[in-house]
C-alpha cells in the first residue's frame, strides 16, 4: 500500500445516503480518495438471493466501483463472491447494520476480508416503535385514523366489544432479551405491567434487573396478555410462534412482531385471528416483503400492519453513518475495531 492513496467506496441509499457515509468517513480517513454510489432503496424494495439477502444494487455496478477500493462502506450493497473477487485491493467491508446479510461473509472470510458491522444501531428506535405500535393497535388509534381519512366517524370503536385494554395490570411476555428486548421491557415497566421474558441465552440477572420473570416459551405464551417478539431469526427460531404456540396463548391475547416475519407462522396466525382466539396483532415484519397484496394480514380489522418501519428514524441514519465512519477510521489506523463478524481475519 506504500505510495498508494487509500480508496474508499461509500455505497448508500435514500435512508443512509452516500453523502452521509462519505462525510463520516472523510472525518476519519484524512486524505483518502472517496467514491460514492447510490441506490433508491427504500423506494425500490430490497432483494434476496442465494448467498446474500436484503440487498439493493446492481452487482456489476458495485464491481465497477469497488475494483480499486481498499475499503467498502455500505448499507445495502450486494457484497457477493463476485464483488469480492473483482476487488483485489479490498482490505475490509464496513456495513452500517447489525446483521450484514447483504455480505457473503463466508466468501469474505476466505479472502481474508474482515466484515465490520453495527449491532444495536437501531435498538432504541425499534423499542420505542414497538410500544407505539402496541398502543396504536390495541387502542384502535390506527383504525380510527384510517376511518377518518376515508371521511368516516369511527364512533363504533367506543363500543365495549371494540375497545382495547389499558396496559396497566397486564402481563407482557418479551421473547428475546437482546439490545431491543431489554429496552422494550424497560420502557414497559412504568406502565405498570407484569413482565415475563424468554431467552435461553440471557444471563438471568438481566431479567431480574428488568423486573421480569424468566421462563420458557410455553409458560410465557400461556401466561401473557401480550406477547412481543424480539428474537433473532435463526434456523432454531424460524416459526417459533407456530400453531401450537398460538394455541397456548390466552384467549384474547395480543401479538406484536417488530423482529423478523419468519419468526411467526403467518397462516397459523391468520387462523388464530379469524377464530377470535387472539384479539389482534401489530406487525411490522413479514415472511415475505413487501407483504403480498392478497395477504389477509392486510385486511383483517384486528391487525395493525405497517411496512417494516421500526428501525426508521433520523437518529438511526445519522448514528449509523457516524459509527461506521468511526469504525472505518479505527481499522485504517490499525486500531482495534469494536465489531467484526469474522474477527479471525483481522490484521494482527
Amino acid at each position: 500500500m506504500a505510495g498508494k492513496t487509500t480508496r474508499i467506496l461509500c455505497a448508500g441509499d435514500q435512508f443512509i445516503s452516500p453523502r452521509m457515509l462519505a462525510g463520516a468517513v472523510r472525518e476519519q480517513a484524512g486524505d483518502a480518495e472517496i467514491v460514492t454510489h447510490a441506490t433508491d432503496w427504500p423506494t425500490t424494495p430490497w432483494e434476496s438471493g442465494a448467498d446474500v439477502a436484503e440487498f439493493l444494487g446492481d452487482e456489476d455496478e458495485i464491481i465497477d466501483r469497488a475494483r480499486e477500493a481498499d475499503l467498502l462502506v455500505t448499507h445495502l450493497a450486494p457484497v457477493t463472491r463476485r464483488v469480492l473477487a473483482a476487488a483485489p485491493r479490498l482490505r475490509a467491508v464496513a456495513v452500517c447494520r447489525g446483521g450484514p446479510v447483504n455480505v457473503d461473509v463466508a466468501a469474505a472470510t476466505e479472502r481474508g476480508v474482515p466484515v465490520l458491522n453495527l449491532p444495536g444501531r437501531n435498538a432504541r428506535a425499534v423499542a420505542e416503535f414497538t410500544i407505539g405500535l402496541l398502543i396504536a393497535g390495541q387502542r384502535n388509534i390506527a383504525r380510527s385514523h384510517a376511518a377518518m381519512r376515508e371521511g368516516q366517524w369511527s364512533g363504533e370503536l367506543y363500543r365495549y366489544d371494540q375497545t382495547g385494554p389499558e396496559l396497566a395490570g397486564r402481563t407482557v411476555g418479551v421473547v428475546g432479551l437482546g439490545q431491543i428486548g431489554t429496552r422494550v421491557a424497560a420502557l414497559l415497566r412504568p406502565f405498570g405491567v407484569r413482565l415475563l421474558a424468554c431467552d435461553p441465552y440471557v444471563d438471568p440477572d438481566v431479567a431480574t434487573e428488568l423486573g421480569a420473570s424468566l421462563t420458557g416459551l410455553d409458560a410465557l405464551c400461556a401466561g401473557s396478555d401480550i406477547v412481543t417478539l424480539h428474537a433473532r431469526l435463526t434456523p432454531e427460531t424460524r416459526h417459533l410462534i407456530d400453531a401450537a404456540a398460538l394455541d397456548r396463548m390466552r384467549e384474547g391475547a395480543y401479538l406484536v412482531n417488530t423482529a423478523r416475519g419468519a419468526l411467526v407462522d403467518e397462516a397459523a396466525l391468520v387462523g388464530a385471528l379469524r377464530s377470535g382466539h387472539l384479539s389482534g396483532a401489530a406487525l411490522d415484519t413479514y415472511a415475505r416483503e413487501p407483504l403480498p397484496a392478497g395477504s389477509p394480514l392486510r385486511t383483517l380489522d384486528q391487525v395493525l400492519a405497517v411496512s417494516h418501519l421500526a428501525g426508521a428514524s433520523t437518529d438511526v441514519a445519522e448514528r449509523a453513518a457516524r459509527r461506521i465512519g468511526a469504525e472505518a477510521g479505527r481499522f485504517l489506523r490499525g486500531e482495534p475495531v469494536a465489531n467484526c463478524v469474522n474477527p479471525e481475519v483481522l490484521p494482527g
